[in-house]
């Protein structure tokens, strides 16, 4: 599970579950030395993490981004009180979104001076497969073909004081009809463009982690299938 606060990747080990070679830099042990703005930098491995480590870290990556880090992976023991932490702390909302394709290129929308993909809030009674289409007819006007899941992504924010935790499902999807394709202005959307996978890799330079992370998804899943 991956939960990205103030768009640094948060990465939850799961019991038994090890970091993927190659994506440690370094590695602290609670039990020996607290963590800290000065000791978090580059890819950091936190073990032995408890429940009364979870505040601080949660607070101190909501509060002060340490500048230099740029992914933290926590093991909790026991994982169960990480499950209970979240229940507590945040209010979980539901959303789903698509990654578009039209032949050998992908729609990318342009909200709050970020590139980003359509998404939005899940209504009572639908499936996280119906938001994601109405969605995207909503926030650019085209009409999709839903595939297979992609991934789920989970960020916080905050808001009116209250911490959210956003939950969202990515499906890869294939254009029907984009001939009325147009932004909605009212969601804050400035511009639809589909882009090249080349265009695709500058734009994630002015992007989210999180979005970077369902395109990341998706190219895995190819070469999975290419295997």
């Amino acid at each position: 599970m991956i939960i990205f606060i103030n768009d640094i990747p948060v990465r939850i080990l799961a019991p038994g579950e090890i970091p993927e070679p190659g994506l440690i830099t370094s590695t602290i042990d609670v039990n020996v030395e607290t963590p800290s703005l000065s000791n978090l930098f580059h890819h950091i491995l936190l073990t032995h993490v408890k429940g009364e480590n979870l505040d601080f870290i949660f607070g101190m990556l909501s509060s002060n981004v340490p500048t230099a880090l740029q992914s933290l992976t926590l093991s909790i023991e026991p994982y169960e009180i990480f499950e209970h932490y979240l229940a507590e702390k945040f209010k979980i909302i539901k959303a789903a979104g698509g990654l578009i394709r039209k032949k050998n290129k992908f729609l990318m929308i342009y909200r709050l001076k970020k590139w980003d993909l359509p998404k939005g809030k899940k209504e009572k009674k639908e499936t996280y497969r119906e938001t994601a289409v109405r969605e995207i007819e909503e926030e650019c006007n085209v009409t999709v073909k839903i595939g297979d899941k992609i991934c789920t992504t989970w960020h916080t924010y905050t808001m009116n004081k209250r911490n959210m935790l956003k939950k969202t499902k990515w499906y890869l999807m294939d254009v029907q009809d984009d001939s009325k394709m147009k932004p909605n202005q009212e969601e804050d959307i400035e511009a639809l463009r589909w882009m090249s996978k080349k265009e695709v890799y500058h734009a994630l330079e002015h992007s989210y982690n999180s979005i970077r992370h369902v395109f990341s998804s998706y190219y895995n899943n190819l070469e999975v299938e290419k295997e």
